[in-house]
């Protein structure tokens, strides 16, 4: 799509960063940072706006202005602490300049009055930002405006285990023949079922281990609703969607999957520790997870041979009607309504530095995310990674993304609502389908399209 740009703004920018105009409004300038979801190997959230900074003040002495800018940094592991000291902070009008979350926080974010349109303070025809994906800048955008930069991309394939795929019979040539099969529709979730169930059966897999897939609520179950071919929105009028049949399929295939015993029905709320532990350990016959879980499970779970071990492919199809599929959920940088234009100038020059091909690669290897550029893919660190190179050409150009409308998240509390309910056999199927059309048209009425 074509993202209009403010030419005024624009030349503000320009004009202010060039010349002496930067050491007129401020020699000593700090800005916060706040990014949630962010572990030990994805530090770069901040270390690359900190790197930035430091590009930027050198820049600065280089043209014999006096400008120093510095970077006050805060990482949530998790997202609701996170996002609840984001909403405080707004409230008491003490938010940081830049935030890194999500893209579906920009729907209700923008809409409140947090965030400015960052196409308001960047060029995105001049370097570095013109060379970045421009699907990834559709899921920035929001109400025909861009408000956030990508920060990374990612995919969240499915995993099976090796050693457990060849105690059931697999070759090593069928193993590698698995994603195709996958990406084709020849293998389905069916298929993984009556595997890890085989898995089971050997017992090379504990009992209820054999699929182990996300332990709590997240953007990877819509991959499954994809999976019997179930959309999230409306091609002809642009609404959201709820597709009932996708639905219901998707609640029986985990209905089946614990009635065949390979995962509990109070599975559930577990632990992620619990989680971690048994996927890199080959405790499971096939999860699911993120590309960067990878990162996780070598240097925080002690994973030797990920290659070795593990086989990843795109989310198999649940039936006909559905597609193997992979959603990405980038986190953008994103500019608060903190501060002056002059504030949000300066951090929206750091955050397009920060986006510049080598910086944002370390970011990339680093956490095992993806490139935001077509640049990027070529830079030898990401280039000569082979995870990274995997992710990009074998998931990627299968990804797609939640909506960033602000009425989704009815939708998906209902949705994971009602998944709980008929996982846990606390409502039948349809009892449960039912109740998400209830709730989700009461709720938002015309705003979505039930069929």
């Amino acid at each position: 799509m074509t993202i209009l740009k403010n030419s005024v703004s624009i030349a503000f920018t320009v004009v202010l960063l060039a010349g002496t105009a930067c050491s007129a409004f401020a020699r000593d300038v700090t800005v916060k940072v706040w990014a949630g979801g962010t572990s030990e190997s994805s530090m770069y959230r901040i270390d690359a706006i900190k790197m930035a900074a430091d590009i930027l003040s050198r820049e600065a002495a280089v043209r014999g202005d006096d400008l120093k800018v510095n970077v006050e940094g805060q990482t949530w592991t998790g997202w609701d602490d996170f996002k609840q000291a984001v909403t405080l902070a707004a409230e008491s009008n003490t938010a940081p300049n830049i935030i890194v979350s999500g893209h579906e926080d920009i729907g209700p974010w923008s809409k409140s009055g947090l965030l400015r349109p960052i196409e308001d303070y960047v060029d995105l025809d001049a370097w570095p930002l013109n060379q970045i994906y421009s699907n990834l800048l559709d899921v920035a955008t929001f109400d025909g405006k861009l408000w956030g930069i990508p920060e990374d991309a990612e995919a969240r394939p499915f995993y099976f285990s090796k050693p457990h795929l060849k105690a059931i019979g697999y070759t090593d040539e069928q193993i590698e023949a698995l994603p195709e099969k996958v990406e084709s529709g020849e293998y389905t979730l069916y298929s993984m079922l009556d595997d890890v169930k085989k898995m089971q059966d050997k017992g090379v897999v504990e009992n209820g281990m054999g699929f182990m897939p996300r332990p709590v609520n997240g953007t990877d179950y819509w991959q499954f609703y994809q999976s019997f071919g179930g959309e999230m929105t409306d091609k002809e009028t642009g609404k959201l969607l709820l597709d009932k049949q996708a639905l219901t399929d998707m609640y029986q295939f985990f209905v089946d999957a614990v009635d065949k015993g390979v995962v509990p029905s109070t599975y559930l709320g577990t632990a992620w520790d619990s989680w971690h532990d048994a996927v890199a350990h080959d405790k499971a016959g096939a999860w699911h997870g993120g590309t960067w879980h990878k990162a996780e499970w070598e240097t925080k779970w002690g994973l030797k041979d990920f290659f070795g071990q593990i086989e990843p492919t795109l989310i198999p199809a649940g039936n006909a009607r559905g597609r193997a599929n992979t959603i990405t959920h980038p986190l953008v940088y994103l500019l608060s309504t903190t501060g002056s234009d002059d504030d949000a100038t300066i951090a929206a020059e750091l955050i397009s530095i920060a986006s510049e091909p080598r910086i944002n690669a370390l970011h990339a290897v680093k956490s095992g995310h993806l490139a935001i550029g077509e640049a990027e893919a070529g830079v030898p660190l990401y280039a000569n990674d082979r995870w990274t190179t995997i992710a990009t050409e074998e998931f990627l150009p299968h990804a797609n993304s939640i909506p960033n409308d602000p009425d989704f998240g009815v939708v998906w509390k209902a949705m994971y609502k009602g998944l709980e309910a008929s996982w846990t056999k606390s409502s039948s199927v349809a009892d449960a389908v039912d109740g998400v059309e209830t709730e989700v048209r009461t709720t938002l009425g015309d705003k979505v399209v039930i069929r």
